[in-house]
C-alpha cells in the first residue's frame, strides 16, 4: 500500500509539472480562443493536482511512511513544504487571470493579452517549475535522511 500512495503522489507531482509546462508553451504562441480555454482547463488539473499532492502527501507523512515526527525534524521536508507554500502563492496571479478569461470565452471572445502579459505570466509559471525542481531536490535529500534534525 505505502508503494501506491506514494506513485499516486509522484504521479500528482508529474501532473503539475507537465501542466504547468504546457500552460508555458501554449502562452508563448498567440491566443485563441481554443488555446485560451485549454489553459484554463491545464491550470484547473494542476489545481486539483496541487490538493492530491497535499492529501497524499499528508495521509504518507501521518499513516504510510516514518511518521509525522520524523518529518517535522527533517530540514529538507521542511523546506519542500516552504517550496510548495511558495509555488502555491506565486500561482495565484495566472489562475485569476485564467479565470477572468472565462466571460469573454463564454462569449466567444479572444482574451486580450499583451506581450508583456505573457511574458510575465511564462516568467511565473517558470518560476514555479523551477522552485517544483528544487523540490524533487528536497525530497531526495529527505528520503535519504540528509538534514535530519532529530536525536
Amino acid at each position: 500500500m505505502n508503494a501506491f500512495v506514494a506513485f499516486l503522489h509522484h504521479l500528482a507531482f508529474l501532473a503539475i509539472m507537465l501542466m504547468l509546462s504546457i500552460e508555458m508553451l501554449t502562452l508563448k504562441q498567440p491566443l485563441t480562443l481554443t488555446s485560451a480555454r485549454k489553459i484554463q482547463i491545464y491550470d484547473a488539473i494542476y489545481g486539483v493536482s496541487a490538493i492530491l499532492i497535499l492529501i497524499i502527501g499528508g495521509l504518507r507523512v501521518m499513516y504510510f511512511e516514518k511518521g509525522a515526527d520524523y518529518y517535522m525534524h527533517s530540514a529538507p521536508f521542511i523546506a519542500k513544504m516552504i517550496l510548495f507554500i511558495i509555488v502555491g502563492l506565486i500561482s495565484i496571479q495566472p489562475t485569476v487571470t485564467f479565470i477572468k478569461w472565462g466571460k469573454s470565452l463564454k462569449q466567444g471572445i479572444v482574451p486580450t493579452l499583451t506581450d508583456a502579459q505573457s511574458r510575465k505570466l511564462r516568467m511565473i509559471i517558470h518560476a514555479e517549475v523551477t522552485l517544483l525542481v528544487l523540490m524533487i531536490l528536497c525530497a531526495v535529500l529527505m528520503a535519504k535522511g540528509i538534514g535530519y534534525l532529530g536525536d
